[in-house]
Order: structure tokens, then C-alpha cells, then sequence
């Protein structure tokens, strides 16, 4: 996984005006508060679980790729920012703030972030809660997260989102279309049409009933964040 390509991808085609209205101009590996606020916070990601291993630095360099000219000043970054923690929810902040418009940006720096924090295998609880407090200080919601979460550490089998078939921020309207499809492909009827067993008619009134908890359960869980917005 590279990030700075990704980044360089965006910028070649030319990124929407109404998702980078307010960036700064030029790439964000150009641009100097980007780079450090990036560093360190990959930095302190690697204390989060207590211990800083120097491999970690390797996974790090892997996803945010600095210029030649920069590497020993990253390195040196790098290095004293993981020695704590303290001080990551102020480079969040920082970041968010000069990339408030470019939310597809910092999504990109969550996703590299979680890439780090997979790379020995074992992404520890507290390295969740560095990761879901970084995003949570980025505004990025709730089912952002999950869905990033998801792409890097899978979804649980019992997951809504996964029974339904859509991503954890799917809009709205695409949850209730996949959740009528899915709905209408298990129903028992249609196993009774082709006349199978009463066996796999059970097993299609039991799937469908999953169906509809699954679709339940996103309803609720979506109304509670709207309320908490609200709020």
C-alpha cells in the first residue's frame, strides 16, 4: 500500500471541488504540517499498545512515504514522538483542521494508520481506541470508522452490515434497497414455489428473519447517531 500514490492519484485527476474546497494547495506530502502531523501520529500509534518496537517504524514508512531529501528529519520525528502518546489528539486536531475540506484525505490517513497498527499481526484494544479517537477528532462518523475498521480487521459474520451486503456508511437509501433484495431472494415462498423440502423452507424463514433483525438493528443504531449529532 502506498499513500503518498494514492494521494498523487487524487490530485492527477483533479479532486472535486466540494470535497477539497478549503485544502491547502499543492500535495499533502509537500506540504510541511501534513508530513509532521502524520509522523507523529503514527509515531504514538506504535506506544499506544505500551511498547514502541522499531520494527513498526518499517510498517510506518511502508504506508506514508516521505521524499529522499526528508527521510532523515522524518526519521527524527518519528523517533521522539514515540516515546509518549501525550500530545496525538493535538496533532489530530491540527490536521483536521488544515484538512477540513479533503474529509476523503484524512479517511486515506486513518486507513494507513490502521495498515500500521495491522502490521505485526495484532491490533491491541488500545490501538482501536488511538485509532477511534483519531478519527473521531478527524469528524469522521462512527460508520466511516467501522467500515475502514472493517477492511482491515474484517467483520464480524454477525455483523448488520455484512448479513444486508452493504458498507457500514452506505446511504440511507441503498441499505433499505439491499435489505428489500436480500429480503426478496430468502423468502420462504420462494422456496415453497420450487418445491423443496420443508427443511429448507425453515432454513429460508430463518435467514429472512435475519434479514430483518439485521435491518432493524441498522435502523436503531442510525437513529441513535442522529440523535447523538443532535445533541
Amino acid at each position: 500500500m502506498s499513500f503518498w500514490r494514492n494521494i498523487a492519484g487524487l490530485a492527477v485527476r483533479g479532486v472535486d471541488e466540494a470535497d477539497c474546497a478549503e485544502c491547502p494547495a499543492g500535495l499533502p506530502g509537500e506540504d510541511p504540517a501534513f508530513s509532521t502531523a502524520v509522523t507523529a501520529l503514527g509515531a504514538k500509534l506504535a506506544k499506544a499498545d505500551g511498547v514502541a518496537q522499531e520494527g513498526e517504524y518499517a510498517a510506518f514508512s511502508d504506508v506514508f512515504r516521505a521524499d529522499e531529501a526528508s527521510q532523515n528529519n522524518i526519521r527524527r520525528l518519528y523517533q521522539l514522538a514515540r516515546q509518549t502518546t501525550r500530545g496525538f489528539e493535538s496533532y489530530a486536531r491540527r490536521l483536521a483542521k488544515r484538512y477540513r475540506g479533503c474529509p476523503r484525505l484524512l479517511e486515506d490517513v486513518v486507513d494507513g494508520l490502521f495498515h500500521i497498527a495491522s502490521a505485526d499481526g495484532v491490533v491491541t484494544g488500545d490501538e482501536l481506541s488511538y485509532l477511534a479517537r483519531v478519527s473521531e477528532l478527524f469528524g469522521l462518523s462512527p460508520l466511516v470508522f467501522r467500515r475502514i475498521r472493517a477492511t482491515h480487521l474484517g467483520a464480524h459474520a454477525e455483523d448488520p452490515y455484512v448479513i444486508l451486503g452493504v458498507a457500514p456508511d452506505a446511504p440511507d437509501v441503498e441499505v433499505r434497497a439491499a435489505w428489500k433484495a436480500a429480503l426478496s431472494e430468502s423468502h420462504p415462498d420462494r422456496a415453497r414455489s420450487r418445491g423443496l423440502p420443508p427443511e429448507f423452507v425453515e432454513v429460508a424463514q430463518a435467514k429472512a428473519s435475519a434479514i430483518n433483525a439485521a435491518f432493524d438493528m441498522v435502523n436503531r443504531e442510525r437513529r441513535s447517531l442522529a440523535l447523538e449529532g443532535a445533541n
